[in-house]
């Protein structure tokens, strides 16, 4: 069984940064593309960046481009995200998702974590 874990989020002023980690379990860790989503209340789940299972650049959402980086730790099973420059519109919580072989930016992925929450105080 597939398990993603969350970890990193919390409370920080804008202008901050923040990194978000994801542990992956129970699977083959090098076949897995893993994303990152975020929701805010009362809004959808919105795509903020995904990193393929394969050699290749990570995808971001424009809102986040420049200001977020994502990387891959294979030997950990591990993806990292880091955010810089956080805006108070970053607020939200963030989950990581993974599926294998295709790299895709809906929320057609098959495994999810609970989430962890990011505060961005103005």
């Amino acid at each position: 069984q597939v398990q993603l874990v969350e970890s990193g989020g919390g409370l920080v002023q804008a202008g901050g940064s923040l990194r978000l980690s994801c542990a992956v379990s129970g699977g083959i860790f090098r076949r897995f593309t893993v994303g990152w989503f975020r929701q805010a209340p009362g809004l959808e789940r919105e795509f903020v960046a995904a990193i393929s299972w394969s050699v290749g650049s990570p995808l971001y959402a424009d809102s986040v481009k420049g200001r977020f980086a994502l990387s891959r730790d294979n030997a950990k099973n591990t993806v990292y995200l880091q955010m810089n420059s956080l805006k108070p519109e970053d607020t939200a919580v963030y989950y990581c998702a993974a599926v294998q072989f295709v790299l895709r930016t809906d929320t057609q992925y098959d495994y999810w974590g609970q989430g962890t929450q990011v505060t961005v105080s103005s």
